[in-house]
């Protein structure tokens, strides 16, 4: 009986070891940050290297968001935009993987780093843990009730004060119980004098000409097939509150040790997939899967699956309640989401009606044992795209992106084209449509306003909102990528320690003073990190001969291109601390390139000339280019060593983009 006690007591302790703040109910902190999506983890562990405290508020019941859900193939657009610890996550991940630098990785992988930067920082993370009550005392926020995801009871909820809170989930759910001004779905066109914004039917992963909606081909009385809705098209350009479809990044294996079998899932219905079975009679010569959902290949026979054309991994206009909907709503569609898209893939691979050849790929993939261990290896994040937005100090809009607008108050940059999946499925003329798909780019990287990431003075004085930033529909289909909401996270977080230092509203302080300080810390913690010259730095390159700029492929707003063979670009590192660096240049892929390029790399001493190969450089993912190692040396303090880009019997393009030097490890 005693030794029962004993154990009982031993148990109880430990359990409040485990959960010191389920026992204590009310956590006070510097900076409160709600989602643990890769910019929440990235927020608190700035406000932590910021010398404050921080605690991580996640729904789920794992951290990273899309970056450990499933994208692996990360949406890049020009690495030139992805600064910081951003930055320095894709530099983890390819130390992972034996490389300087990488953007393609298992979703494990990614758990596993943002897991470490937790540990690495010293925070707390309360799962399963939801947003619940917001309270203000005028403007500002005093405290947040929080609930138990899983089983809601007043008994368990805990209090959360904080002189900070930084919202940064993808739908914006403490940013509208705080009583900040949002939005959903697009605008028109008009509102922000915008062209692509709104109803727009465009040619992009549509339906070809000819497929018939209906239950029976010509007949109209038999019914719409699944998935189409009975509206009609508005005019291009009219504003309503549909949102861009959501999907699962399908994550597969097609190493049998590693699979797990796909099956049937509940409530299967084949109706559902009619149309994909009309794609198929359209387009007789496609017959591989990535003919029908973007295959990417991740490492160790792993995949990142996205959707493509008319009928695929994109659940189009099945998810217009979930934005404004409640927890309960979301959870339905969200299961929706997950037997459509477990539907999909069993349909593929077991209905007779499938041609032979797709039935047979698909199944030599299965589910990877290895990833997703608690959530039965499906992935626990939903592709959110696009939630609320809030309407903010400042809305980013298409003016921005194009940089016909420019803001001087840049906290961050986006590069991507500005893209926005199909929104609605429907009849024109006849025929089978899909609209709502924007894909227009063709821009350099822009700067993103700091005013985009606060709300209103006159609303909330206390909050950051990095996420479901302040832009149009359009805007924020370029802005919306994941290495842009880490580095709008650590803007955020360093906003919010300088307000709480400053003692002033998030509105109110220096922006000047914050950008000098991302720029000069990027990493939050007083460290150098890396040392880049870009070909546009004036004061730190010389040019000589003739080179033509290049805006488009390159890393920065250009880069250069000679063939002149007395041309060079030097290259030339304020080197703010004496050591050893380890420089790489960038090698844009380009038509015509010369077959191999000439360095010269000059440590303040002596001078070394390395040669690349252009056949040696290999382009992973969606990005223009890559880093390749020039080697380590040791530099001195100042501007006394250089990298030099020779067109020196050159055999056709030779490129000068950028060079970076990183302190050797």
């Amino acid at each position: 009986m005693r030794i029962n006690r004993i154990l009982l007591v031993a148990t109880f302790c430990s359990a409040l070891v485990v959960n010191p703040v389920l026992a204590q109910k009310t956590v006070e902190v510097d900076v409160c940050v709600y989602g643990g999506t890769s910019a929440g983890v990235i927020a608190a562990y700035t406000v932590q290297k910021l010398g404050k405290k921080a605690v991580l508020i996640e729904p789920g019941k794992n951290l990273g968001g899309m970056s450990s859900g499933g994208l692996g193939y990360t949406d890049i657009g020009n690495k030139y935009a992805i600064t910081g610890l951003a930055r320095d996550f894709y530099r983890r991940i390819g130390k992972h993987y034996g490389k300087f630098e990488q953007w393609i990785f298992e979703p494990k992988v990614a758990e596993a780093l943002f897991n470490d930067y937790v540990k690495r920082g010293g925070y707390q993370v309360l799962y399963t843990t939801r947003v619940k009550e917001v309270k203000k005392d005028g403007k500002r926020i005093t405290e947040v009730t929080f609930e138990n995801a899983d089983r809601p009871d007043r008994s368990t909820d805990i209090i959360v004060k904080a002189k900070m809170f930084i919202d940064c989930g993808y739908e914006g759910d403490l940013m509208a119980k705080a009583g900040v001004s949002y939005t959903v779905g697009r605008e028109a066109n008009k509102d922000y004098n915008e062209t692509i914004n709104g109803v727009q039917l465009m040619h992009g992963h549509q339906f070809p000409d000819g497929i018939d909606p209906y239950k029976i081909p010509g007949k109209p009385e038999s019914g719409l097939l699944w998935g189409i809705s009975k509206e009609t098209l508005p005019p291009n350009g009219t504003g309503d509150k549909k949102v861009q479809a959501y999907n699962y990044r399908i994550c597969l294996s097609s190493d049998p040790q590693n699979q797990v079998t796909i099956t049937r899932p509940e409530a299967y219905d084949s109706t559902r997939y009619e149309l994909l079975l009309r794609l198929f009679d359209a387009f007789p010569q496609k017959r591989t899967l990535n003919d029908y959902m973007i295959l990417s290949h991740m490492p160790n026979k792993k995949t990142d699956i996205n959707n493509r054309g008319g009928f695929s991994t994109d659940m189009i206009g099945m998810n217009y309640g979930y934005p404004d909907g409640t927890y309960d709503q979301r959870r339905q569609i969200i299961r929706d989401h997950e037997l459509y898209t477990k539907g999909l893939l069993y349909f593929y691979g077991h209905d007779p009606r499938v041609p032979q050849q797709l039935r047979d790929e698909m199944l030599r993939w299965g589910y990877p044992k290895d990833e997703y261990v608690n959530n039965g290896n499906w992935s626990p994040q939903l592709y959110v795209r696009e939630a609320r937005r809030m309407i903010g100090s400042y809305v980013m809009t298409q003016a921005n992106c194009e940089s016909k607008e420019v803001v001087k108050d840049g906290v961050g940059m986006a590069a991507y084209t500005m893209d926005s999946h199909n929104i609605q499925r429907l009849v024109v003329n006849g025929q089978v449509k899909n609209e709502g798909n924007v894909e227009v780019g063709g821009f350099g990287p822009y700067p993103i306003a700091y005013g985009s990431l606060v709300p209103k003075a006159s609303e909330v004085t206390n909050m950051l909102v990095p996420v479901c930033l302040s832009a149009t529909h359009i805007a924020y289909g370029s802005i919306r990528m994941e290495p842009v909401f880490m580095v709008l996270a650590q803007s955020s977080a360093t906003a919010a320690v300088m307000a709480i230092d400053a003692k002033t509203d998030v509105q109110r302080i220096d922006v000047a003073r914050l950008q000098q300080r991302l720029k000069t810390d990027p990493l939050s913690d007083g460290k150098v990190f890396d040392i880049l010259v870009d070909n546009d730095d004036a004061q730190q390159v010389q040019v000589k001969g003739n080179w033509t700029a290049e805006k488009r492929g390159g890393y920065g707003p250009s880069f250069l291109v000679s063939q002149a063979g007395d041309a060079s670009v030097r290259f030339t590192p304020e080197v703010p601390k004496k050591g050893k660096y380890t420089a790489y240049i960038y090698f844009p892929k380009t038509q015509g390139s010369a077959s191999s390029t000439t360095v010269t790399v000059h440590d303040g001493k002596q001078s070394k000339e390395v040669v690349i190969k252009e056949s040696d450089v290999r382009v992973e993912g969606q990005t223009s280019g890559e880093w390749v190692s020039l080697g380590t040396y040791e530099l001195p303090q100042g501007k006394k060593g250089f990298a030099e880009v020779s067109a020196k019997n050159a055999d056709g393009k030779v490129i000068a983009d950028a060079v970076i030097w990183v302190p050797a490890q």
